[in-house]
Order: C-alpha cells, then sequence, then structure tokens
C-alpha cells in the first residue's frame, strides 16, 4: 500500500463522521419541515374557514337588517354573495377535521347554519319591513348568534391546537439542535481521534528517520532505520540505510587520513611564532594557534562560536576591521605604521601587536577565510620610542650652542666686533642662513617628538573652520605672490565647526599650503576649500605642481622623507607632523595626486557636535 493511499484512509474516519452528520442534519431539518407543514394543513385551514364562515355569517346578518331597512337590493347582493361562501367553507371545515371534539362542533354549527338558513329564508318570504324587523329580533338574530358562537369554538378548538402544536415542535426543535450538537461534537472527536491515531501509525516510521539523522549528524553512523513495507517511507529508510553504510566505510577510509592531516595543519599553525587567528566571511573565529591560546588566553571550545567570547575586546576590534577588509575582495591587509598597532595589558606586561592579514581562497578562488597574524612589535616599537627619545634629546642639547651660533653670527654681520669684507659678510650671511635652518629643523624634530611620546596636550574646542582658514590665507598671500602663484578659497557654504587645538592645527594648515606654494611653479594655482562629508570636516589643499608619482605616495608622511627629483625640498618633517596632530585630533590624512597635474593634500576631522 503507497504512502498516498495510507494517508488517504488516515481522514476516511473524519469524513465518515462529518458525512453522518450531514445525513442526520438533512433528517432533522426534514423533520421539522414535516413538523410545520402538519401545523399547516391540520390546524391552519379550519382557522382560515372559521374566520372566514363568520364574515359571511356577519354580512347574511347586515343583509337581513338592510331588508327591513328597505335597502332590499344591498340586502339581496350580500345574500347571493356570502351564503354560498358560508356552505362551501364548511364544506372544508367538515373535510378537514383534525382534533378531538372538532367533528361534533363542526355537527353543531352545521345544525345551527341549516336552522339559521330556513330561518332566514322565511324572513325573506315576510315581504313586510315591519314583520321582518320583528321577526329579526324574535328568531333570526338569536339563530345568528347562535351560528357565530359554534363557529367560534372550532376556531378556538384550532387556534389551541396550533399553539399547542408549536410548543411541541418548539420543544423537539430544541431537542433535536442538542442531539445534532452532542453528535457532531462527539462525531467530530471520533473522527479526528482516529484520523491522529491512524496518521500517526502511517508517519511513525519518519520519526525513526528523523531520529537516525540527528544521530547521524552527531557522528554515529552505526544508526539503523527499521524498514518494513513497501511504501514510500519504508523505500526512503531502506535508501537511508544505504547511505548511512556507505558513510559509515568512507569514514572509516578516511578517517585516519583526515586526523593526520587536520594534525599537520595545526602544527603548522602551531609553529608560527605570532597570534594566528583564521576568521570566518561571518566573522566568526574558526582556529587559532597555540600562541594565541597562551598570549590572549583563548580558550579553545568545541564550537566555532565559543572562540570569539573569549578574545579580548580590542583584538576583536582589529579582527573585524581586518578581517573586513580581506573579507570585501580587497586583498591582503599590511599596516601603514606603528600607530595601527593594538595595544594588550598582559601577565608579562604591556604588549604591542601589529595586525596583518591573508586572504584563504577556496577552489573556485573566492575568499573562504582570512589569516589574521599579530606580529609582536613590542621590542620594535620600544626602539623607535628610544630612537625618538635619543633624537629629541640630540635637538635640544643642540639647540643652546645653535642658538649661541646664530647670536655670534649676527654680532659678526652687524660688525658689531669689527668691520667686515665683503667676501666675509657674503660668507657669514649663508652661515647665518643655514643655521636658520637648523634652527627650524631642531624644532620639527623637539614638536615631532613631544607630539609622539604624547606630552603635547592638544586644547581642543570647537573652532569655526573660517576662523582657522582666514589667518593661514592672510599670511601666505605674499608669498604667494612672490612666486607668481594664485591662491583662492572654497569655503563651505554655511558656518561649519571642528572640534579641535587651533594652535596646533594652524601649524598643519600652514605647512600644506606653504608646501602648496613651493612646488606649483609661476603662473599656477592653490585652492583651499571646504567640503562636509557624513559629520566629517573634510580641508582640502590643492595645486597645479609637478604632482607626485604612485610609488611615492605611501611614503610621503615618513619622517625625512623626500620624494626623488622634487625641484624644492625641506626638512622631511612637515607632513609626518601634519600626519601625527590630524592622527592626536582621531582625524585621517591623505594625498591625492596625479603627474604633471598636481597634488590635493586632504584632512578630515570630526563635525563639532558629531
Amino acid at each position: 500500500m503507497s504512502l498516498r493511499t495510507k494517508l488517504v484512509l488516515t481522514q476516511t474516519p473524519l469524513l465518515v463522521a462529518i458525512l453522518g452528520m450531514g445525513i442526520h442534519s438533512l433528517t432533522t431539518i426534514s423533520e421539522l419541515g414535516r413538523r410545520s407543514e402538519r401545523i399547516l394543513s391540520e390546524n391552519y385551514r379550519s382557522v382560515v374557514a372559521t374566520q372566514r364562515m363568520k364574515e359571511s355569517v356577519e354580512r347574511l346578518d347586515s343583509a337581513a337588517m338592510f331588508l327591513f331597512s328597505g335597502r332590499t337590493a344591498e340586502a339581496a347582493a350580500m345574500v347571493a354573495a356570502h351564503r354560498p361562501r358560508f356552505e362551501a367553507e364548511l364544506k372544508v371545515q367538515e373535510g378537514n377535521i383534525t382534533e378531538p371534539g372538532e367533528r361534533e362542533a363542526t355537527q353543531r354549527l352545521r345544525h345551527l347554519w341549516e336552522r339559521y338558513t330556513e330561518k332566514f329564508r322565511a324572513f325573506e318570504a315576510l315581504g313586510n319591513p315591519e314583520a321582518q324587523k320583528a321577526a329579526y329580533f324574535a328568531e333570526l338574530h338569536s339563530a345568528f348568534t347562535a351560528v357565530k358562537e359554534a363557529a367560534d369554538e372550532i376556531l378556538t378548538l384550532n387556534q389551541d391546537a396550533m399553539v399547542m402544536k408549536s410548543d411541541h415542535a418548539r420543544g423537539a426543535a430544541e431537542r433535536l439542535t442538542r442531539t445534532t450538537v452532542t453528535g457532531f461534537v462527539l462525531a467530530l472527536a471520533a473522527g479526528l481521534f482516529l484520523s491522529a491515531a491512524f496518521t500517526y501509525r502511517a508517519l511513525r516510521p519518519l520519526s525513526s528517520l528523523i531520529q537516525a539523522a540527528r544521530r547521524i549528524g552527531e557522528g554515529d553512523l552505526e544508526i539503523r532505520v527499521r524498514a518494513e513495507g513497501e511504501d514510500e517511507i519504508s523505500q526512503l529508510a531502506r535508501e537511508f540505510n544505504t547511505m548511512a553504510e556507505r558513510l559509515n566505510e568512507y569514514r572509516k577510509s578516511s578517517l585516519g587520513d583526515l586526523l593526520r592531516t587536520q594534525h599537520q595543519m595545526q602544527a603548522a599553525l602551531d609553529s608560527i611564532p605570532d597570534p594566528l587567528l583564521i576568521t570566518a566571511p561571518g566573522g566568526e573565529v574558526l582556529t587559532v594557534n597555540s600562541t594565541a591560546r597562551e598570549l590572549l588566553e583563548i580558550d579553545v571550545g568545541e564550537e566555532a562560536a565559543d572562540l570569539w567570547k573569549f578574545v579580548p575586546p580590542a583584538v576583536q576590534e582589529v579582527v573585524r576591521r581586518v578581517g573586513g577588509h580581506v573579507m570585501a575582495g580587497k586583498g591582503a591587509y599590511v599596516p601603514r605604521g606603528f600607530e595601527e598597532s593594538v595595544r594588550l595589558s598582559l601577565p608579562s606586561g604591556d604588549r604591542f601587536f601589529l595586525p596583518r592579514a591573508t586572504p584563504v581562497y577556496g577552489k573556485a578562488k573566492q575568499v573562504i577565510a582570512a589569516a589574521i597574524i599579530l606580529q609582536d612589535i613590542t621590542r620594535l616599537r620600544r626602539f623607535d620610542e628610544l630612537r625618538n627619545d635619543s633624537v629629541a634629546t640630540v635637538a635640544h642639547e643642540f639647540r643652546t650652542p645653535l642658538t649661541s651660533l646664530q647670536m655670534a653670527i649676527h654680532l659678526c654681520v652687524s660688525q658689531k666686533v669689527g668691520p667686515l669684507t665683503e667676501k666675509q659678510a657674503d660668507l657669514l650671511e649663508a652661515a647665518r642662513e643655514d643655521c636658520a635652518r637648523l634652527q627650524s629643523l631642531v624644532e620639527d624634530l623637539l614638536d615631532l617628538s613631544r607630539i609622539q611620546t604624547g606630552k603635547v596636550e592638544m586644547k581642543r574646542r570647537p573652532v569655526a573652520v573660517q576662523d582657522l582658514l582666514e589667518p593661514q590665507i592672510s599670511a601666505h598671500r605674499s608669498e604667494a605672490a612672490s612666486r607668481g602663484v594664485q591662491l583662492a578659497v572654497e569655503p563651505l557654504a554655511g558656518e561649519v565647526s571642528v572640534l579641535a587645538d587651533p594652535v596646533r592645527l594652524s601649524l598643519v594648515l600652514s605647512n600644506l599650503i606653504s608646501n602648496a606654494i613651493r612646488h606649483t611653479g609661476e603662473g599656477g594655482r592653490v585652492v583651499v576649500r571646504t567640503l562636509s562629508l557624513n559629520g566629517q570636516v573634510r580641508i582640502e589643499v590643492s595645486d597645479t605642481g609637478e604632482g607626485i608619482a604612485p610609488e611615492f605616495r605611501e611614503r610621503i608622511f615618513e619622517k625625512f622623507y623626500q620624494v626623488p627629483g622634487a625641484k624644492v625640498g625641506g626638512s622631511g618633517l612637515g607632513l609626518t607632523i601634519a600626519k601625527e596632530v590630524v592622527l592626536a585630533h582621531d582625524g585621517q590624512i591623505g594625498v591625492e595626486s596625479q603627474v604633471g597635474k598636481g597634488s590635493t593634500f586632504w584632512f578630515a576631522l570630526p563635525a563639532s557636535g558629531a
């Protein structure tokens, strides 16, 4: 028997219950209709006939009064119309006797009617109105009253019967309704119970299949399902057993290879001296190496989701950012400098890690995971700090003798200590310019050192961008004019402000504008513009100079770096200082350039109140 046939048969009890209740309901409705028809056929006809007889005899009585009143024509018409009508309705009543006592009452009505008819004819034969009037009040009116009372008796008898039968019919209807509802509930309950029982029995093998599938999902490939019968579920059970058998054989044959491969892969990961995390496209941490478990104190659970809970919050943020870069198809992630390192407080002390990420590709060359390495740069960072401290110390110590040297050269040039020849004056003037350049370099080195070590406190407050730009534009107009460069400003419509230290930010603007003027030839143009983007204020300094080649742009913000072949060179610290100041304001800085068309240096800061 097929599964379809079994499912159809499981619904049979419910269908039988519904069909039985339908037949019972139709029988009940038919019975109520027959009761109503019986009332109409047995009593209603007698009631109508009796009412019509009463109306006819009343018209005959009125005709008698018309006769002795002299209105013979009207009386004759009424007698001709209502005497046969009374006779016809009396015959209807005689043919519809249904109630006890109704036959006797009808016979009495017949007798009284015939008596009334005889007296009425005698009344008509008198001819004299006075005699008719006397006869009417003496005999005819009493005969009329007797006929009418006999009709009322039959009418009352049938009306009472109708009321009684109506009450009986109502009671029967209520009983039938209760019986129908009770029977429907019982039949429906029985049908549902039997259908559910048959359905459970027919689909019980599916429960075994579900449990077996769950057991296989948990790794138990020894589970089997009993397959009895030839229906679809039995065939599915047999195919399921075949699948489980083949899976079991495959696992037994390849489990050793898989375990060896897994152990080799984990050993390779554990051999990496830096923390390594493998993340899925959804951001989940799939696995980590032993270094990550030890340094980051990550407890490996049975499920991949357990790993994420033990990753330190600082590392979680780095994993999301770096992993998102790789999963977006942007290739490997390479940090730009030590400023991207993450600081972790470990039992052994504070450690600094620099994140790197490499995509892991699948067979279809799609990115299926990201391998994130946290390179321990604690020692390198300390060496860098020592180097900065050494440079700052040397610059600081260099400042005093340099000041003395400048003072001595100034005294010589001003001839306070004696006259100079023209050649001596030229040499001393050149020496003074070199001292000024050295003094500027020393100040830059000290400023950079203080910013990097956090010794410079940024006094941030809301500052209108226009208040930052106007002084710098005014200060550099003479320099631009002397070089034949047009200096223009394109402010943002409306007033906008940033949260910044105006003194430090002025140094950034001055450096960018001065560089743009120096690297723009005569007849060129330098434009300072302001843009508002996603809660940030972006300030751009664009020039029409020689531009920067793509291979040099990544290093343009490094200390002491100068673009090879540049026409004019500075100390190589201005852009580095500008970058450190902007980063200290939680901002961003960058450059866009095309060789031969000019460059655009920009930095973006959070808008005040954003």
